[in-house]
């Protein structure tokens, strides 16, 4: 018996020799260190802070008393007449932890308030010690109001909003002042967990929030705060809806959102981990080619004062590091990312997964297939035909890669079976449920709504050796208090036959060599290193890509569009607006200045993928073949706009790919003329540099498509067109 009395002496003098061993350290202190902070690759150069704590403190006297109680009602109904400490909670608490279960809480507002603004958010036996000593001496320090306003300024309620004023702003739009009792149970209820009472997460999230604000307002009625009938007659109050935080301004918004959302869908961590948790993040974000990603398009995008002209770019390592992003001029006047959100469609960007199915279904680059214009399919009431209706005759498939001939891709997809191209298409990269991704003859055309990111992706499989890898924007995650850390371990894997990939890559090399629809373009801009890519042009010039690699190094996605998607760009713009004029320039632009200092990648060696013997008969076009002519000054950079044309005895390409004459053995053009296709002669006029564009805040009304870690609906898929996408 005398023992058990030593020894709670003992205990007793510990916990008095600790309570006047601990200081109630400055309010604030740690406030710096609590500050997330994102920094470029380098792990030193900041590129934006999650640092504008929404917060605005007021005075006790301006919150409403209905509202004070409400808090009372829901954290600690004996705020006014305990300590500071909750006796029974606390032990509670420390049994539940000691044994090993839930987490419980067991805190006053007191306690609350001291952990929330002196302390860290650890959930350790000494931590929660420290937190009731501390408890205790503020009890004694300050007034039950000055801990209640104290409390009310620094309490977290989501939507990256701390304190009760600026709640009272982000989810009723009013100064605290004004919140009616049902406003404040609101209040009251959503801080014991935002992410789970916010009403924005959906009907669930109403309905746990309604459950909450019964357990405030039943609360008040048994403290005598409020008569039963008048809890009858709440209703529950009108919310703002979220708006999307405000991060940094220009395009760097665009990256910082993607990190958080990033943190939030693959680190699981909270908005209240990431606003106050202290977080060191490196991303995989280049400051030189990020940089470069902003001059190339800012000074190539023609500024229009009607309908605004949309970019975006996406850069990507073999390893999916996203080393650069454009997705808009300004976060803050327009949170619609160009680069992870809109989807127009990929038109001719698909004839590289056309091609890849070939190779993998028994054809070769050898392979020749009928080019000439028009072509009619099953079920369209329009004949399909190459841009300006140039026939090209028999070409085999670099050929047609080089040039994008449009008739000789719809042939190859009616021989071998659409369901080929969308199989390539999902395996290199493009979510199988993009809107328009079907088993359509003209899915090689790229009648699918596809987002920047994904044909980044895609086009990085097929320039890494086949390997396919999920596009990522952390590196690696700290916290200041070293409690938390986290280091990205990218993965990849072969979807794509090494050999197969190979090849292709050669094939699309031809499309920046002399002749190809890419080269003008990039000869203009000065780049000379090895790559491969494809131009894309929609039906009515909806929308314009460039999509092109440096071999197993970088990996570059362009894609532009007009106001919210269903304009067209060349009414916009005022001229014909293709993928290898305005955006193949951007391309250059940025994929020189991102690669300057870095070693020049070569073209893999070919696979040599063997196929068998070509499936269609050559057939010459008609001699009434239309003679192009250039009369725009954003031409189509390609060998069907030129100046001059002549007839051969068989179509000629760039010295590169020369398509033999031979005929095969069957018969799939509809065409039966004799006259021979024609040879460029003269290379497309140059293009004019355009101004910088004006900003706007008018948000893309097409598709809104989710960050690649959390896919979701994206937009409608457009009817088959009518007439065949340009090059």
């Amino acid at each position: 018996m005398l023992g058990f009395v030593i020894l709670g002496l003992l205990g007793f003098a510990a916990l008095v020799f600790v309570y006047m061993r601990t200081e109630i350290p400055q309010p604030n202190a740690d406030a710096a260190k609590q500050v997330s902070i994102v920094y470029y690759n380098d792990g030193k150069t900041e590129l934006d802070r999650f640092s504008s704590v929404n917060r605005e403190d007021v005075e006790l006297a301006k919150v409403p008393l209905h509202v004070q109680r409400a808090f009372l009602a829901a954290e600690d109904r004996k705020f006014y007449t305990n300590n500071g400490v909750s006796a029974t909670g606390i032990v509670r608490a420390f049994w539940t932890n000691l044994r090993g279960g839930q987490q419980q809480g067991g805190s006053t507002i007191t306690q609350q308030y001291v952990k929330n603004y002196f302390l860290t958010q650890d959930r350790t036996v000494s931590r929660k010690l420290k937190e009731v000593m501390i408890s205790i001496k503020i009890d004694r320090k300050y007034t039950k109001d000055e801990i209640l306003k104290n409390y009310l300024n620094n309490i977290f309620f989501g939507r990256n909003s701390y304190g009760i004023q600026s709640a009272s702003k982000v989810y009723f739009d009013k100064d605290v002042s004004k919140l009616t009792p049902a406003e404040g149970a609101f209040l009251a209820s959503v801080i014991n967990a935002p992410g789970i009472y916010d009403p924005a997460n959906g009907e669930r999230a109403k309905t746990a929030v309604r459950g909450r604000m019964d357990y405030v307002l039943n609360g008040m009625v048994d403290m005598g705060w409020m008569t039963q009938q008048a809890k009858d007659q709440i209703r529950f109050p009108a919310v703002q809806p979220r708006k999307a935080p405000t991060y940094g301004s220009g395009p760097t918004g665009y990256i910082t959102a993607s990190v958080r959302n990033e943190l939030k869908s693959t680190l699981k961590l909270s908005d209240e981990d990431i606003d106050r948790g202290g977080l060191r993040i490196t991303t995989t974000i280049d400051k030189n080619a990020q940089d470069a990603a902003v001059r190339a398009v800012e000074d190539n995008v023609p500024a229009v004062s009607s309908i605004p002209l949309r970019a975006g770019l996406v850069s990507q390592k073999p390893d999916g590091s996203v080393v650069a992003m454009y997705g808009g001029k300004d976060y803050r006047k327009n949170n619609y990312n160009s680069a992870t959100q809109a989807a127009p469609q990929g038109g001719s960007s698909y004839k590289a997964f056309g091609l890849v199915g070939a190779l993998e279904n028994g054809y070769s680059l050898n392979s020749r297939f009928d080019g000439n214009s028009p072509v009619k399919l099953p079920g369209l009431d329009k004949p399909l035909q190459n841009n300006l209706g140039v026939s090209y005759g028999s070409v085999d498939l670099s050929f047609m890669m080089k040039k994008s001939v449009n008739t000789a891709f719809l042939r190859l997809n009616m021989e071998m079976g659409p369901a080929k191209t969308r199989a390539a298409a999902i395996k290199a990269g493009i979510p199988q449920t993009s809107p328009g991704l079907a088993d359509d003859t003209t899915n090689i055309l790229g009648t699918a709504s596809t987002r920047v990111i994904d044909m980044a992706r895609a086009y990085s499989t097929i320039s890494s050796e086949g390997k396919r890898a999920t596009p990522y924007f952390i590196s690696k995650v700290a916290s200041v208090t070293g409690d938390y850390s986290y280091a990205a371990e990218p993965k990849t894997e072969q979807t794509i036959d090494k050999d197969v990939a190979a090849d292709v890559v050669n094939a699309m090399a031809g499309v920046n060599e002399a002749g190809g629809t890419g080269y003008p373009s990039l000869q203009g801009a000065g780049f000379t290193r090895p790559s491969g890519g494809k131009t894309g042009t929609t039906d009515e010039f909806k929308a314009a890509w460039y999509s092109g690699f440096t071999p197993n190094q970088l990996t570059t996605s362009v894609g532009m569009y007009a106001g919210d998607g269903t304009d067209s760009l060349r009414e916009a713009a005022g001229a014909e607006f293709y993928g290898g004029a305005v955006p193949a320039t951007i391309w250059a632009e940025y994929m020189n200045a991102a690669l300057k200092g870095q070693p020049v990648a070569k073209l893999p060696e070919p696979g040599n993928v063997k196929g068998k013997q070509p499936a269609t008969e050559y057939v010459p076009p008609p001699a009434t073949t239309r003679r192009p002519t250039a009369t725009s000054s954003r031409p189509a950079p390609s060998a069907t706009t030129t100046t001059t044309t002549t007839t051969t005895s068989s179509p000629t390409s760039s010295p590169t790919s020369t398509p033999s004459s031979s005929p095969p053995s069957t018969t799939t053009s509809s065409s039966t003329s004799t006259t021979t296709a024609p040879t460029t002669t003269s290379a497309p006029p140059s293009t004019t540099q355009p101004s910088v564009p004006t900003s706007t805040t008018r948000p893309p009304a097409t598709t809104t498509v989710p960050q690649p870690t959390a896919p979701a609906a994206q937009p409608t898929a457009p009817a088959a067109p009518a007439s065949v996408p340009a090059p």
